[in-house]
């Protein structure tokens, strides 16, 4: 049970501390949907979103009224497309995406995530389909959200996904110029992607999910901020305590949203995503919580150590407040969605070498990167490659979601307005990567990832 002592304690930190949920998530199986006929196929896949949506936003408000409890965003996920599409007799899956954004539309959600596919070992045709269909269904869709898993523990990084993935990026950033190259804003490329996660752009509903669940994303890193600007001084003993105590608080929020929104909607509740998930908002942002823990700047030697305790601190805090916890959980750092990590990079704190060592110890990984619009291919496959690696051989999800940006270079920056924030074009390395990369093949899972 939550007591009232626990709400007067949110109140107090929502209306402080920037905190809010960020996400409630429906996730979806469309698995029944499937069908020879694409136009049956895509039929069926708006009646059942429209069916099983068509509360949440109306649920969510009422919950934000009710509670005071700020829910920014209500989305959904649904099984990745690759799965669904590939009955059909279809050569082209644009068609399913617009179907997508125009169910998540009609229920009113932010974003929907689910275009998808799984090809960590390798591909079917529908996952050739669906991924060669990612370019356009991004630049005509509003909503729609894409992912892609090339690697995992237990079977490697599949490099021919990888090397398909850059030149994937670069046309959604050349059919979407006019927009800045929003559309690779919408695609992620992971590394042992989660079946619950609710965040976007990487959301999807896994094929050992339930028919319908909800999932939960929380938020809080001005919670944490303020909570730390109370022991100033203190050892790091005083400062992992602070953190656990308030991520316990936080999540406690979390779990009250998601209590209310399984019981109103009659959904099964599945998890809470204990990632502390950063904006654009001043007093909302993760590096400010470096800076509080005595760092200059985001990216300072020290960064990685501090992002390491926050992100385990926030874990072992939040998991004995939720009943089931999943997703990504921890502590993103996107660049363009968090005001101190876009100043760090500005004054030249942070570059993307060190972001990356930052992601082995993280939630997620390379996350909205904006880079110079005649980046290659090749060289961001080799991002994806690196990113990848630190997920294989540490058992993590890392992703890549970068902007190759059409007509800008170092020193410019792009507005995208919203959650996705403010991105300054960082620099990349001018070393090629093309011959290692145009290898293909599959790079052979760790050793330790042998433990039947």
């Amino acid at each position: 049970m939550i007591n009232p002592s626990e709400i007067l304690q949110t109140i107090k930190m929502i209306d402080n501390q920037k905190l809010d949920i960020r996400t409630i998530t429906m996730g979806i199986s469309l698995r029944d949907c499937a069908s020879f006929s694409g136009e049956q196929s895509r039929m069926k896949i708006y009646d059942k979103i429209t069916r099983y949506a068509e509360n949440l936003v109306k649920v969510g408000e009422d919950i934000e009224r009710e509670y005071g409890i700020p829910i920014i965003h209500k989305r959904i996920s649904v099984t990745p497309i690759s799965m669904i599409a590939e009955a059909s007799d279809d050569d082209n899956y644009v068609e399913y995406a617009k179907i997508l954004d125009k169910a998540g539309k009609a229920v009113g959600v932010n974003f929907l995530g689910g275009f998808s596919a799984l090809v960590h070992k390798g591909y079917t045709a529908g996952d050739r389909k669906l991924i060669a269909s990612i370019p356009e269904a991004l630049d005509v869709t509003d909503i729609v959200c894409s992912s892609v898993n090339v690697g995992s523990s237990k079977t490697g990084i599949n490099m021919d996904a990888v090397r398909e993935m850059g030149h994937v990026i670069k046309e959604a950033a050349r059919l979407t110029a006019d927009r800045d190259g929003l559309g690779c804003a919408k695609l992620v490329v992971f590394a042992n992607a989660v079946d619950d996660n609710p965040f976007m752009a990487g959301a999807f509903h896994g094929v050992g999910e339930s028919e319908c669940v909800i999932n939960v994303g929380v938020s809080g890193p001005g919670a944490v901020k303020a909570a730390l600007e109370t022991v100033r001084g203190e050892s790091f003993d005083v400062v992992a305590e602070t953190i656990k105590k308030t991520a316990f608080r936080i999540t406690r929020a979390g779990q009250l949203v998601a209590q209310e929104a399984s019981r109103r909607l009659n959904v099964p509740f599945g998890i809470i995503d204990l990632s502390l998930a950063p904006t654009p908002a001043v007093g909302d942002s993760v590096a400010r919580i470096f800076e509080e823990m005595g760092l200059e700047k985001a990216g300072a030697p020290g960064t990685t150590a501090a992002l390491a305790m926050l992100n385990d601190a926030v874990k072992k805090g939040g998991i004995m407040a939720a009943s089931h916890v999943g997703g990504l959980s921890g502590a993103f750092i996107p660049v363009s969605e968090d005001e101190g990590m876009i100043e760090a990079v500005e004054v030249g704190a942070l570059n993307l070498e060190k972001l990356e060592a930052m992601t082995c110890v993280c939630s997620v990984g390379l996350d909205m990167i904006a880079v110079p619009g005649d980046t290659s291919a090749e060289t961001i496959s080799g991002i994806i490659a690196d990113e990848s690696a630190i997920g294989v051989i540490n058992n993590k999800t890392t992703a890549v979601r970068i902007i190759p940006v059409p007509g800008k270079g170092v020193g410019e920056s792009v507005e995208f307005g919203g959650l996705l924030g403010r991105a300054p074009i960082m620099s990349v390395s001018k070393f090629s990567s093309a011959d290692f990369v145009n290898r293909g093949g599959r790079i052979p899972s760790p050793v330790h990832s042998f433990k039947n």
